[in-house]
């Protein structure tokens, strides 16, 4: 009679106890644990400005804590899988980005020939790494925008409109920070990637980031939404170097109503006049000006409310949560990171700069009808940068009220960072 006990498989206790021990982190991290410290210490930074600080709480958290647990030795391979590597040396995807090699249609078990052929070996594959495709495959910027617009009132704009003159002068940061990168040695498009951050729009420069230079998203990413989050630090130092006390303490007159006509026509005729001009900025623009449709419709509540409730906060979560996930001590850590960072500051500084100074000349043209201070609101930091120009406004005289001015040139900045975004894709060739 064969026992029960004889079917079960021996066990090991030392054997099981060396397996355990072999798949943990100490043992199946690549990245040194120093390194790993510092990433960790540098997210809790980023949790900390957002939930002591509030500084951007709903995208800081989300990035801080992906930073975080991404960092935690064996980490990647548990969210992400196991890489496909090149003779198990080199994840395919870093090798073919690092390149220049389209690996999208290649799939496990295939052979790539890059100096002789390199087979791929078998890998796996986590939830990470099927949710990220989300972020590859530009899905969540275009989603995100759907959002912003459901939520923004185009009126002040509509009301205003040289304030369209101001949001465009804002993104004067892009294109300089862009010359400034190309000419300490980064590529066109890594360029036009890092200078999209002078638009403070995070989407957009993940958008842009993604389709140009994608083995820079995690310092990108990090840098545009963590400046983002400190514009109230950033922008009124430079808004007071610029303008006079007396420029300051400008009362604007009050703006006229917007029928529900112009704001249902607004988003319509937008779309139509820079999707012919420039169709590459209409992922963005398009979905941009959906959202604000179905708001301004007033006929479809349950489309307007999913989208600027439900739908872009999930989309938030995902993103802010996958884009800090990539920044891992050994692509976060070296030079050009830090260059990133720096020419990060640049970028916003000089679109808080120009939109202020197109606001001194509309001052100077419409002899003091226009406050400078609202040229600032140019970037696309909604409703952040007009609340900023609101509050540096009443410093001067408390009983001036810029918020609805200053959110004309805002809104205006949401568009021309969508416009910037299709400019520099246009350039390079990038649909």
């Amino acid at each position: 009679m064969i026992s029960f006990f004889s079917t079960i498989p021996s066990f090991s206790l030392g054997e099981s106890l060396k397996t355990l021990w072999e798949s943990t982190g100490f043992m199946t991290s690549l990245t040194p644990l120093w390194q790993n410290l510092i990433m960790m210490i540098i997210a809790g930074v980023l949790i900390y400005l957002a939930i002591a600080k509030e500084f951007e709480p709903n995208l800081l958290v989300a990035i801080g804590f992906g930073m975080f647990i991404i960092n935690i030795p064996g980490a990647y391979q548990a969210l992400y899988g196991i890489p496909m590597t090149f003779d198990g040396s080199q994840s395919v995807i870093d090798y073919c980005i690092n390149h220049g090699i389209d690996y999208s249609a290649l799939q496990i078990g295939d052979y790539l020939i890059v100096h002789g052929s390199k087979a791929i070996t078998e890998g796996t594959e986590g939830l990470f790494f099927y949710l990220y495709k989300g972020v590859e495959w530009v899905i969540y910027p275009p989603l995100i925008f759907l959002g912003i617009g459901a939520m923004t009132d185009f009126g002040p704009l509509i009301a205003n409109p040289k304030s369209l003159i101001m949001g465009a002068a804002a993104q004067l940061g892009i294109f300089i920070t862009f010359l400034v990168a190309i000419n300490i040695g980064f590529t066109g498009e890594e360029a036009a990637a890092i200078g999209i951050i002078g638009g403070a729009d995070g989407p957009t420069a993940i958008y842009v980031t993604t389709k140009l230079a994608a083995h820079l998203l995690p310092a990108i990413a990090v840098a545009a939404y963590s400046y983002m989050a400190l514009i109230k630090v950033i922008q009124p130092p430079i808004m007071k170097l610029l303008t006079t006390k007396k420029e300051r303490s400008i009362v604007m007159e009050q703006l006229r109503p917007v029928s529900k006509l112009e704001k249902v026509i607004f988003p319509i005729a937008v779309t139509l006049i820079v999707g012919i001009i420039l169709p590459s900025a209409l992922p963005l623009l398009g979905m941009l000006m959906l959202g604000n449709l179905f708001k301004e419709s007033g006929v479809v509540p349950r489309l307007t409310n999913t989208a600027k409730n439900e739908l872009i906060n999930i989309i938030t979560i995902l993103l802010g949560l996958l884009v800090g996930t990539k920044a891992t001590a050994d692509v976060f850590l070296n030079i050009q990171t830090l260059l990133i960072l720096l020419i990060g500051v640049v970028a916003f500084s000089f679109g808080t700069a120009g939109g202020v100074l197109i606001g001194k000349l509309m001052c100077v043209i419409t002899k003091g009808k226009v406050n400078p201070l609202i040229g600032a609101a140019g970037v696309s930091a909604v409703p952040m940068a007009a609340r900023i120009a609101h509050n540096v406004g009443q410093e001067e005289n408390p009983s001036n009220y810029l918020l609805m001015h200053a959110m004309g040139p805002n809104v205006a900045g949401v568009i021309g960072s969508a416009v910037a975004a299709g400019v520099l894709l246009s350039v390079f060739g990038v649909a």
